[in-house]
């Protein structure tokens, strides 16, 4: 008999066993490799040479192309759980249920007898066979065992209890059923090392009629008293979807979930960088993070060897990681078990190195770390915990800086941080070399190569880190069983900030100093942590290079980690990087709630102009004299603070068609204000907004596709569309949202709180939508009551399973991230992009194009993108959509999923095909890598149609109808873009050189069957036709001046593209913040609208300054993020520079604010501001560059009176410029690069 069988790869080995014993010759596919589209096309042919064609099929889209090749008149079996499948069968129904019988019994039994039974009853031979025959559903499995074991009980009576703690499997039945227990015989064998072990078998979702129990009936009657579950089973694991959370709540231990490698031998997943391909990443990483589940490393691979090769294999143990992931286990159960008072936990704090390490102690996204830190450790004095709590985080701050308890940087050398007390210990030489000797042999040589022999060595003019004496300083702060330390520096060395000892500059894959690994094994090893916790969003450990996911002992997070749990504090609006802490780290998450966002109104000069423009309205109509003097005064206003040229409209004197674009023009200004919401400070772990917060904080959510403004509009007569343009309006309507969701919190009937907030205004009661209001206002109101932020760290400490939670943002409705305090995840992409956001990624793509005709009257041909996770996080992949719309493709779905694309027929489309340049970050890479697949597919499809190249601009582009990359990152393992760096360092004298940064690092190309290839020529061939660059933004809380990422990468790409191209190539910046109103702007006055709302914004600053230490430094970041804006593109107004010089540091009240809570702050503010005007970047007015010098020299000669004498390394105020042809090495990377680029 010849027999093709398509397929799960789990079926595949006892099969084909069995066919080699029976003599059939079988031809067997793993589903999995039909997504392919090469191996389908390879295997439709040879369908023809089968006497039977079995089936086992999947969603996949490729069976719409499988299904109609199959040849007829040969008998197909077409089988599987879904019994929808089984139609495409063409024997008897009759024949199909026993087929799948034999399949869902499995075993090597089964499988003799099924082939057998197809011989028989299908070919008609002469042979006979057996029935399907079951013998457990579920068992206890020993190998050393006679027989499966029925009960708990009776597998105890056999194996017996002789240790104190006991370890729980739970595995797939088909190991079992097939024989396939290589890597379960080994965790038995590491687990019965320490503790019992039990390990158990099922089917996963049960089967009620054929007696079968779910998974989590099996935990509960299995595995009732366990100090720790390893949970080998990846989908679901109840018809209930919710059932698992409820019964590992139930259950309390922790729950880990090891990984089987199904289509990768060892060796190669050694070799492999990704660790695992996307689409196994779905189902065995996503799904189990949904249920709760941690500690995700590889346990099992196929084996090198099958019966039809390693595909078809059976699995064997990655004995390394088998035993460490035991141990990991075991360091649960003993914080799991280990009295309160005699645990020690580490702290570790954040540290924005580059923003300066003096000013950013305790950096985290819109968290005060170090206030939250007071609160945590007050709370676990008071449970019972042996610590010490500071008075509070201000003093925390003052206490960490006064004894430099930091690390080494231009304000603070290792000598003060020993002399001042800032030590927390010293490591002696000889331990360090033995804790470096435990590391994998090729991570010891990449780290000396670099940094020196260990403790370290001077190289390249960098020095070793943190050496005082010979030995490693450890700097921290101890509170008796907890101590609290500061991340160690990532890629750089010595209290300096330059282009020369910033190494992670030169080589994006540089591993970290050996001061990194001293830090994480001396509060392991010396300090005996039970527990690290990290404090806010985000460190580095987690985009240390290594594996995307599946991480080996040679990955650096892994190594560095080592063994120790660790919690994570996290922003539950951050899915994508803590996604990454989760994976790389193994970290369990505990998320935190978003600040409450406050509207906001025009201040200053704008709220002067918005007076007169409203008076100006009032009398247009009826005092012709009165209007026409306004006109005067607003023309004045206006000319006088430079916004005609802002706006684009001079002379305006004597032109009234002028003035009219010149207020339509201010009135957008103004109503950009109003609707901009702002943070209101930061968020303290553990507090939750009460009272007037509280309403303060659920209004936006209930407007956040503006609904709530449309309610309130229609209860008054109005028309609900309103215009953005109606400040007033909005404004009015702010206010009546915040007081009605206010009402409501306090309990009145939804009629009686709308009449009192309307009052006479009130034309109409809509019953229905308040009622629905009321019920969602309440309903998150309960949710935020139900948050426990802190109470869920504490349950972290004891080893307890912390629940899981979706992520994502308030401001974009999504409620379901509440109560906060939960280990959240991540989605499922397989729907991205969604409907909603397909309509918003086209309006997106539309508004593009159409803006660049009409300032440059042609199409763009190429439209550089930066895609980023959040895209696929916040936005469920708006800008994915876009990308598809401009290059004239569109998602095809099925069921609500992505099924694939089709190509929009140029007379639909209407324009030419837009080419792309897509800079994808390695978040989105590592998290997403099928949405970079699936992009790369349309991409490959549009440029190789045959179209006009006045048509398609992808084929235009394209060298010789090959079609290069468009899709380009940072290579594989990294993150990062570069040009951050590089400003931060001030390693650069001209945009070109920046541009030479961006090039050098994100050089490397991905998508379908390619993973971070050295592409550095396609994408200068690419950014040779690029004609605009563009990014957006998906809410308020997040913004341009939010993160040095987005000057490093939009701002890097602007530089390179006009760099290669010699052309000024635009820079927009699209806003999709309410999806009912999608903007694209350029990107200056995107840059202006965030200035004006946010950084210089007295409410703004006002809100952070209630953080004192912490909020200075948040405010000196995000003027640092304006000067790297500058830097790259040049798109900053010299007013702006001038406005912030004025704010901060010639005001008087904020500059003895930053003197008093944190001085350091002040120093970056005033040093990056002077070294704009210095480099040309900032044409400063006299006056103001006069006064700014003054308050420097006065900081400087502050910081040098405090620090005392001055060592010779530390650097101080003064700017080094170091670029890449002052430094050999460096140099000789970057010209071959340009040399490369050139010749093509």
């Amino acid at each position: 008999m010849r027999l093709t069988a398509i397929v799960w790869g789990s079926e595949i080995p006892v099969l084909s066993t069995a066919a080699q014993d029976a003599g059939v010759s079988l031809h067997a596919h793993p589903t999995y490799r039909m997504r392919d589209p090469a191996y389908l096309d390879s295997c439709i042919p040879k369908l023809t040479d089968s006497d039977v064609i079995l089936l086992h099929p999947t969603n996949d889209a490729y069976w719409d192309t499988l299904i109609p090749a199959l040849p007829p008149g040969v008998p197909v079996i077409s089988f599987g759980h879904d019994q929808s499948f089984w139609t495409l069968s063409t024997v008897p129904l009759s024949v199909t249920a026993t087929v799948n019988a034999y399949f869902t019994y499995g075993g090597a039994d089964n499988m003799r007898n099924l082939l057998r039974f197809i011989q028989g009853r299908v070919l008609s031979q002469t042979v006979t066979w057996e029935a399907p025959s079951l013998h457990f559903w579920e068992g206890v499995y020993h190998p050393d065992a006679p027989r499966v074991f029925a009960t708990a009980d009776e597998y105890w009576q056999w194996k017996g209890k002789d240790r104190s703690h006991t370890i729980g499997i739970l595995f797939y039945r088909i190991y079992w059923a097939n024989g396939d227990l290589h890597a379960i015989d080994a965790l038995i064998r590491e687990c019965e090392r320490e503790y019992n072990a039990i390990a158990v078998f099922s089917v996963g979702v049960g089967d009620t009629e054929a007696g079968a129990l779910d998974a989590t009936e099996v935990i509960q009657g299995f595995l009732p008293d366990i100090d720790a579950l390893i949970c080998l089973q990846s989908s679901a694991l109840s018809h209930d979807p919710d059932e698992p959370v409820r019964v590992f709540q139930a259950l309390g231990v922790p729950v880990v979930h090891p990984l089987v490698l199904y289509y990768r031998t060892e060796q190669e997943w050694m070799e492999s960088l990704d660790g695992m391909g996307s689409i196994e990443l779905g189902w065995a990483v996503v799904l189990p993070e949904m249920y709760g589940m941690t500690g995700m490393i590889p346990v099992a691979s196929a084996m090198s060897e099958g019966p039809l090769g390693p595909e078809h294999a059976w699995h064997s143990p990655v004995e390394e990681r088998v035993r460490t992931l035991v141990r990991r286990v075991g360091n649960l159960i003993r914080l799991r078990n280990k009295p309160d008072a005699e645990k020690r936990i580490a702290f570790v704090l954040n540290s924005s190195a580059c923003a300066s390490v003096e000013a950013n102690v305790g950096a985290a996204a819109h968290l005060d770390s170090l206030q939250s830190v007071v609160e945590i450790l007050s709370r676990m004095k008071e449970k019972g915990f042996c610590v010490e709590v500071p008075e509070s985080g201000e003093a925390l701050a003052q206490a960490i800086l006064e004894r430099r308890a930091i690390n080494e940087f231009r304000w603070t050398t290792v000598q003060d941080i020993v002399e001042r007390g800032g030590a927390l210990g010293m490591v002696e030489r000889e331990t360090y070399e033995k804790w470096f000797s435990e590391l994998p042999a090729p991570l010891q040589s990449r780290i000396a190569e670099t940094w020196g022999d260990p403790p370290g060595e001077a190289k390249d003019g960098v020095p070793p880190a943190m050496l005082y004496d010979g030995k490693m300083v450890i700097p921290g702060l101890s509170f008796g069983n907890a101590v609290l330390c500061t991340q160690p520096k990532r890629g750089c060395a010595g209290s300096r900030c330059d282009g020369q000892v910033c190494r992670i500059l030169h080589d994006p894959e540089v591993p970290p100093p050996h001061h990194y690994l001293a830090v994480y094994r001396y509060l392991g090893r010396v300090f005996g942590a039970d527990l690290i916790v990290h404090v806010g969003t985000h460190g580095t450990v987690e985009f240390l290079p290594g594996k995307s996911v599946a991480l080996s002992a040679e990955c650096l997070p892994d190594a560095i980690l080592g063994d120790l749990p660790l919690l994570y504090i996290y922003n539950s609006d951050n899915p994508s990087e803590g996604t990454i802490a989760k994976r790389r780290a193994g970290a369990v998450i505990i998320d935190h709630l978003q600040t409450v966002m406050a509207p906001t109104s025009p201040y200053g000069v704008l709220k002067e102009l918005e007076e007169k423009i409203a008076e100006y309205h009032k009398f247009s109509g009826s005092d012709r004299a009165r209007a026409h003097a306004l006109q005067h005064q607003i023309i004045d206003l206006v000319a006088r603070e430079g916004l005609d040229r802002e706006l684009g409209i001079q002379p305006i004197q004597h032109d009234p068609a002028a003035f009219d674009r010149l207020l339509e023009g201010a009135e957008r200004l103004i109503s950009g204000i109003y609707g901009t919401r702002i943070p209101e400070g930061m968020h303290v772990f553990g507090r939750i907004p009460a009272g007037p917060k509280r309403a303060r904080f659920i209004a936006p959510i209930m407007n956040h596709d503006g609904h709530l403004h449309r309610l309130l509009a229609g209860m008054m007569g109005l028309d609900i569309r309103i215009s953005p343009s109606e400040t007033a309006l909005l404004r009015v309507l702010d206010g009546y949202s915040e007081d009605l969701v206010s009402r409501l919190l306090e309990g009145e009937p939804p009629s009686q709180a709308a009449s009192g907030v309307l009052g006479d205004r009130l034309s109409m009661v809509d019953g229905e939508g308040l009622a629905s209001l009321q019920r969602e206002v309440q309903e998150i109101s309960r949710a935020l009551d139900y948050s426990d932020e802190i109470g869920s760290l504490i349950s972290g400490t004891k080893g307890s399973y912390i629940p899981p939670g979706p992520s994502g943002l308030l401001s974009r409705g999504k409620t379901e991230i509440l109560p906060t305090g939960r280990n959240f995840y991540s989605l499922d992409p397989s729907s991205v992009p969604t409907e909603a956001a397909w309509e918003v990624g086209t309006r997106l793509a539309e508004i593009l194009v159409e803006r660049y005709r009409q300032e440059h009257g042609n199409y763009p041909e190429n439209v550089a993108l930066l895609w980023m996770a959040s895209d696929i996080m916040w936005a469920d992949g708006e800008q994915c959509a876009q990308a598809l719309a401009l290059i004239g493709a569109e998602p095809v779905r099925e069921h609500g999923r992505l099924k694939g694309f089709r190509i929009i027929p140029l007379e639909r489309l209407g324009r030419p095909r837009i080419d792309l340049t897509i800079r994808v970050s390695g978040i989105l890479r590592d998290c997403f890598f099928g949405c970079v697949e699936f992009l790369d597919d349309a991409i490959r499809a549009v440029a190789a149609l045959d179209e006009p190249s006045e048509w398609n601009y992808l084929r235009k582009h394209s060298v010789d109808n090959e079609t290069g990359p468009r899709i380009f990152g940072a290579p594989r393992g990294t993150y990062g873009m570069g040009v951050n760096l590089a400003v931060y360092a001030s390693a650069w004298n001209n945009v070109s050189d920046l541009a030479d940064v961006f090039i050098y690092w994100n050089g490397y190309s991905y998508g379908r069957g390619v993973f971070g290839e050295k592409s550095t020529e396609h994408l200068v061939s690419q950014l040779r036709t690029v004609d605009v660059t563009f990014n957006k933004t998906a809410t308020d809380e997040y913004d341009l001046l939010g993160c040095c990422c987005y000057f490093g990468s939009h701002g890097g790409m602007t530089a390179a593209a006009r760099e290669v191209s010699g052309k000024e190539v635009s820079a927009y910046y699209g806003d999709t913040r309410n999806t009912s109103r999608v903007e694209v702007r350029t990107l200056a006055e995107e840059l202006r609208r965030v200035v004006r709302t946010k950084l210089l914004n007295p409410q703004y600053i006002d809100g952070l300054k209630e953080h004192g230490y912490a909020g200075a430094a948040e405010l000196s970041k995000r003027a640092g993020r304006v000067f790297g804006w500058d830097a790259t593109t040049g798109e900053v107004d010299d007013r702006i520079f001038d406005d912030i010089a004025r704010t901060f540091l010639l005001d008087a009240k904020n500059r003895e604010f930053f003197r008093d809570h944190n001085i350091f702050a002040m120093e970056e503010m005033a040093r990056r501001l002077i070294e704009a005007h210095a480099r040309g970047m900032w044409q400063a007015d006299g006056e103001v560059l006069e006064g700014l010098r003054a308050v420097y020299l006065q900081i400087e000669g502050d910081l040098e009176d405090e620090m005392g004498t001055s060592p010779a390394d530390r650097q101080g105020g003064s700017v080094e410029v170091f670029t890449p042809d002052e430094m050999k090495a460096w140099k000789e990377q970057v010209s071959h690069l340009k040399r490369h680029a050139a010749e093509q």
